[in-house]
Parts: C-alpha cells; structure tokens; sequence
C-alpha cells in the first residue's frame, strides 16, 4: 500500500469491482433458494458479514464465494438442508482449528509457486466452465431457462467483451444495473418485505454422516488449495506488502467460523476464492472497501427483502452472470505470466488440466510427488557430483 493510500475506498472503481464477483454468488445461491428450499436469508446474510469483516480485517478485496463443489453436488442431488447444515458446521470446525492452531500455515509453505499457479488454473478454467454450462443448460430456476442456447451465448459473449474492454471505467456498475432491471421487469408477484424465516437445523448422525462423505471430502482440498493458500498468493501477487494480512491460516480461520454461523442457521456454505479477488482487483477494487461494500448491500437485501428473493432473483439476465464469470476466470488464468521455467509452465498447465477433468486432491498429491521427488534427485546428484 502507497503511503497515505485508504485502507477503505467508496469511488467508483471500487463499488465497480465489488460487484465483478456476483457470476460465482448468485447462480449458486438461486439454486440453493429455489432448488433446495433455503432460506433467502439465511443464504445472504453469513456472506455478507464475512465480507464485511474480510474488508475491515484484510483491508484489501478478499472475497467471498459458495463453496463451489459442495454446492454443485448440493443442487445436483437435492440435498435437504440438515445435511447442507450439517456439511457447513463440519467444514467450520475442520478450518477453524487448521488455522487457529497453525497447522495450516505450516503445511502452506510445503506449496511451491508452479503448483500454487496450476490450482489458480484449474479455478480459472471451472469458472469459464461454469460460464458454458450457464449458457448450454440454465438452471430452470432462472427465467432465461427458456431462451435459445445461442440468445444466451452471444449475450454472454457480449457482456465479457464489454467487461473486459470497459472494466477500467465502472462497466460491471452498468451490467448490475441492467441486470436490477430486468429481474424487476420479469417480477409480477408483490413485494413482501422483511427477512425470511430463520430456522436451526434438525442435526442427526445421519446427515453429518451423509454431508462428511458426500460434501465435506470433496470440499476439503479444493478449500485448502483455493480459498486459502492460492487467495493468499494471489493477494501477494497484486497487492504487495498491503495484502500482509492476507495468510492462509487466517483465510482459514475467518471462513471456518463464517460456516459455524452458516450451520446454525441452515445458509449457503462459503469460503475465499482466488479467482474472486482477480474479479475484484480486474475491475477496479483495491482497498477493503469493495468487500465492505458489497457485504452491506448483502445483509440490507437479506433484512429487507429476505421474503421475496426467491422469486426475484430467478429473474438475473444468465447473459451477464455467465459473462463475469468467464471474464473472472480469464483473468485468474492469467497469473501464470510471473512462471519462468518451462518445467514450471509444464507442472502448473498439469496441475490445472487435471484439476479440471479429474479431481484436484489428485492433481496436488501428484504434484507434490513430482516436484519434492525431482528436487531428491537433484540434491542426490550435486552430492555425488561434489563426491566425485
């Protein structure tokens, strides 16, 4: 940060950066409202504080996402919300006590950059993934569902150009106000205000049993890898010395508690996300107030129109979700510039590949074995060479 540089910014840049992230928020979160029955609410209001308290901690854009797999697998097999409850607490502890007691600082640093990179990667790529299949199969919550596949391509196309062509000057302000609009003009019932309905879960051996292996497993390396030690390079990388506070194990310890919070009230399950803080910091946001920002707006909207979000949001144009989306992961891609080595460049475009098109605890465990077993030999033959 440069000498007498706010810690906290309102401009225009950073209310523009702050939204540059709701391609990842939104959809995940219609789909836990509308397919599985969450309390609006409930799903806003653990993401708001967390990104509140990520801006006035961290002090740079840290941002708050879904947790991504959890979430997919949520919607995808129509879990009931004890179990998502029950995955949420589970995670909370797992993450606080990896970050609280050090663990998971210490392990951070077993990481090399070519790896970390290649999981920025992977993260990249599933977002503009995640951008196709919006556009190829919408979810039947949104009521763009309906339109041509190649209406909602060539919009999505459309809004990327427009992001990336205008992120300098407030473009993602304009998308979220043509986006208000037409969730307003597709709404026709009345608006309810105040929250909705809060409700503790129903906790049982059997949902924690279910949520531990169906959610929380397949979670944990991807919340390991992204949310806490590639938000915390990615946070060096654009940030310098002012992202100091940026660590992995606080990363940990702040998304762990925010999912206690989540469990207790049946919400959305949520973490970091280092393809998040290159939408922020891509369109604008440098200073802890872009989370700040956003994280008001969230918990406002959560308190005031809690009871009528489900049917608001299913009217989200897909153009725009799906545009910042892929915009985001291009940009994520894009730290791999600061990799030098080919045998760098060919472990992180491996790491990756495989993270996308197999599993990501299997492309970091690979990984780790190719680059501690090349540098064995390595070491193994400066030793004989010195001997000889």
């Amino acid at each position: 940060m440069e000498p007498g540089q706010r810690r906290w910014r309102f401009d225009r840049a950073e209310l523009a950066g702050a939204v540059a992230d709701l391609g990842v928020l939104v959809p995940i979160a219609v789909g836990l409202i509308v397919t599985c029955g969450l309390s609006p609410t409930a799903v806003l209001l653990p993401a708001g504080l967390l990104y509140v308290v990520s801006g006035l901690v961290y002090r740079v854009p840290v941002p708050v996402q879904p947790l991504k797999a959890f979430g997919a697998i949520v919607i995808a097999q129509d879990l009931g919300a004890d179990v998502i409850a029950s995955g949420a607490l589970l995670i909370g502890v797992i993450f606080v006590v990896l970050g609280g007691t050090g663990v998971l600082g210490r392990l951070a640093r077993v990481f090399p950059r070519p790896i970390v990179r290649g999981i920025q990667l992977s993260v990249g790529m599933l977002f503009v993934h995640l951008a196709w299949d919006l556009v190829t199969e919408p979810p039947a919550a949104l009521a763009d569902h309906a339109r041509p596949t190649w209406w909602l391509l060539g919009g999505a196309v459309a809004v990327a150009v427009a992001a990336l062509a205008l992120r300098r000057h407030g473009i993602t302000l304009v998308l979220l106000a043509v986006a208000v609009a037409g969730m307003v003009l597709a709404y026709r019932g009345p608006l309810d205000l105040g929250p909705s309905p809060l409700q503790p879960p129903h906790l049982s051996w059997s949902a924690l049993a279910t949520a531990a292996v169906v959610l929380v497993l397949p979670q944990i390396p991807l919340t390991f890898a992204n949310a806490c030690l590639a938000t915390a390079d990615t946070a060096r990388a654009y940030f310098g010395d002012a992202a100091s506070r940026v660590r992995p194990g606080r990363l940990a310890v702040s998304l762990g508690a925010a999912n206690l919070l989540v469990g207790a009230i049946a919400g959305m399950p949520v973490c970091h996300g280092a393809g998040g803080m290159s939408a922020h910091r891509g369109f604008g946001a440098r200073t802890g107030g872009a989370p700040v920002a956003l994280g008001s707006a969230l918990v406002v909207v959560g308190l005031t129109l809690g009871a009528s979000l489900t049917a608001v949001l299913a009217g989200f144009p897909v153009p725009i979700l799906a545009g910042l989306l892929a915009v985001a992961g291009l940009l994520h891609v894009v730290l791999l510039k600061d990799l030098r080595h080919p045998a760098h460049w060919a472990l992180a475009l491996a790491v990756g590949v495989t993270g996308v098109l197999s599993n990501l605890a299997i492309a970091l465990v690979g990984a780790l074995v190719v680059w501690y077993s090349v540098r064995a030999v390595l070491a193994w033959r400066e030793r004989a060479a010195a001997e000889a």
